[in-house]
């Protein structure tokens, strides 16, 4: 692996000024503090990039675990940074808003971790497959495959769209896998393995058990929002209620007192005219509860009910 030369140069110039034409306070904060992350690291690498990139060699056999760490966040070249970032910043738009920022910087978290775990996966089942040792070798870094987890959860989340892969119209729910075919033919140099490994984990979240596990793991946790879990209906507008107690729905014998249609529209009926002033006074002069309202009745009267109802048959 090459190393890059550190220094402002075209794609990071680039990308700053594809930031400042959306605007700071137009991007997400988990968004933007993965950016900035990322080309501060790129400006000031942790360590040289064949110290920090990703291989089964390495991670495996030298246990060298921080490389699942740091592998993600760290590029070849200002270019790698560029294409990457642009893609994270559109991305990290639109899903960063649907899913909460909290919620999101958890994906990112641990996206981060298990794209790195299944792509030492596998390399190993190429190793064994092909019996090909050079595969142990394979050293990679870049954000690319988390971004390819985002793009499988935004097409998830926003499903019916077309994308355009290098120009063609391509059903969103298949274009990852296009994208992923057609970034190795034309860059044959970019890791096929890590890509792959991003479209797998965001199917794990999609479509099987890594979002229950991350809820598990959450759900103790006071500051995480479920991004799913129903809200009051002016929460969006005034924040959570972190003291509202969500209950089940009430029956229905709750609210109509187990009345007909017909008993409890004759019910208001009587209640109308039972109605002595504006104030909604009562025959004793007590104001009445809200809702349907059962006043008290003389054997009379429920004799003529019984009398009416009779002759309506």
């Amino acid at each position: 692996m090459e190393r890059r030369q550190r220094g402002v140069s075209a794609g990071l110039l680039l990308l700053l000024y594809q930031i400042s034409q959306v605007g700071l306070q137009n991007i997400p904060s988990v968004t933007l503090g993965v950016l900035v992350l990322n080309i501060f690291l790129f400006l000031n690498p942790l360590r040289p990039l064949t110290e920090v990139c990703l291989s089964v060699n390495e991670a495996v056999h030298r246990k060298n675990w921080q490389r699942f760490l740091l592998a993600p966040f760290h590029h070849a070249d200002d270019w790698h940074l560029y294409y990457n970032m642009i893609s994270m910043l559109w991305k990290g738009i639109m899903l960063e808003r649907k899913l909460k920022s909290i919620w999101f910087a958890y994906i990112i978290a641990v996206f981060s971790v298990l794209i790195g775990v299944v792509y030492i996966v596998l390399e190993l089942l190429l190793v064994i497959i092909l019996d090909d040792p050079s595969y142990e070798m394979n050293c990679g870094v870049g954000f690319s495959g988390v971004l390819f987890a985002l793009k499988v959860l935004n097409n998830h989340y926003n499903p019916g769209r077309v994308s355009s892969v290098f120009g063609l119209p391509i059903s969103s729910k298949y274009a990852c896998w296009v994208e992923l075919v057609a970034i190795h033919l034309i860059s044959p140099g970019t890791s096929f393995a890590g890509h792959l490994s991003g479209i797998l984990v965001g199917l794990m979240y999609t479509m099987g058990p890594l979002k229950k596990i991350m809820r598990a793991c959450a759900a103790g946790i006071s500051f995480f929002t479920e991004p799913d879990r129903p809200r009051d209906y002016y929460s969006e507008y005034y924040g959570y209620y972190p003291d509202y107690q969500y209950r089940t729905s009430r029956s229905y014998f709750d609210y109509t007192g187990g009345l007909t249609e017909e008993e409890q529209l004759e019910r208001a009926v009587l209640n109308s005219l039972n109605e002595r002033d504006f104030g909604g006074r009562t025959h004793n002069n007590e104001r009445r509860p809200y809702g349907f309202w059962f006043p008290p009745e003389s054997p009379d009267e429920d004799m003529r009910r019984q009398r009416l109802r009779r002759f309506d048959r």
